[in-house]
């Protein structure tokens, strides 16, 4: 389990974490209607750094679009949001990397099933940076629930309420003895895992499901993309079965709180016969470098 930090950013205010509270009768407790993005923040001495802030923000916008929160984007721009990164971070003094969790909370009181013009509070705190998945090989077995398809909730809005899907799918996965699950779209074509996009190798190519399989467009997804690209590495997103994963040469996942992870079965079966594959070493390499010195992409920004 991660530690959360004691300072957190709730309303407009910096408050201690007891204090950030919202009522029981806001739409984020009744409909679970907040959105939100979470990014890390690489610490190492006196150097506070995020990956990709501006990218997080960006979601943060667009979920707030595609849901209809309409009160967030007339307060908040770019700037705002990288200033109370920053203090917190500072208030907080984090001396091993950390995850900040930033959300959008609709804490109207009883609005009914309804969004526009609703008000907003924002909350954002800090917590250790505790992978969610293994990093030396994980179990997946596949979902017995399907993944919400786009036009019922959509993937590309990270909703909080959204993720009831996820916890039922990874929680039957852990009753079962895996570490996590992979989900499934309404039509049986592989989608993400329960918090974590997927990615397998065949042969010379890199191979994830496309973003129109009801999966998150993953920051950390497109990461490994650009860093495959630059490396001569042959990718394609396409529709993927089930029974690839089977065969596949390597399977491993990505995301802020998942990394670059290996994946060593799936149902049962081994994959790559259970050792760690090249591609996904060669990558998770790039990726770590990129979280903490990248200085080509403009991906990292300074809250020291």
């Amino acid at each position: 389990m991660a530690n959360p930090y004691p300072r957190v950013y709730f309303g407009d205010r910096f408050v201690d974490a007891g204090e950030a509270t919202l009522g029981v009768a806001t739409s984020a407790l009744l409909y679970g209607l907040s959105v939100y993005t979470v990014f890390p923040v690489h610490v190492e001495g006196t150097s506070r750094t995020a990956f990709r802030l501006r990218d997080h923000f960006e979601r943060l916008l667009e979920s707030c679009k595609i849901i209809g929160i309409d009160q967030f984007a007339p307060e908040w721009d770019y700037e705002k949001f990288v200033s109370v990164a920053k203090q917190l971070v500072a208030e907080n003094d984090p001396r091993t990397d950390v995850f900040v969790r930033a959300s959008v909370h609709v804490d109207a009181s009883i609005p009914g099933t309804r969004v526009r013009g609703c008000s907003v509070k924002v909350s954002m705190f800090v917590y250790d940076a505790v992978p969610i998945v293994p990093q030396d090989g994980m179990r997946l077995k596949t979902s017995v629930w399907r993944r919400i398809p786009d036009n019922a909730i959509p993937s590309r809005a990270k909703v909080n309420g959204a993720y009831v899907n996820s916890v039922l799918a990874k929680q039957d996965a852990i009753d079962s003895g895996y570490d996590d699950c992979i989900f499934l779209d309404v039509n049986g074509h592989v989608c993400e895992l329960s918090a974590a996009n997927i990615f397998l190798v065949r042969g010379d190519t890199l191979i994830t499901p496309d973003v129109s399989f009801d999966i998150l467009d993953g920051i950390n997804r497109r990461t490994l993309l650009t860093l495959a690209e630059e490396d001569g590495i042959r990718f394609v997103e396409r529709a993927v079965d089930l029974t690839e994963l089977y065969i596949a040469d390597e399977v491993f996942v990505t995301g802020t709180s998942a990394g670059v992870a290996p994946v060593t079965e799936v149902d049962g079966r081994l994959v790559s016969g259970g050792a760690h594959g090249p591609i996904s070493t060669a990558l998770r390499k790039r990726h770590t470098a990129a979280l903490r010195t990248d200085d080509v992409h403009g991906w990292v920004t300074s809250l020291a």
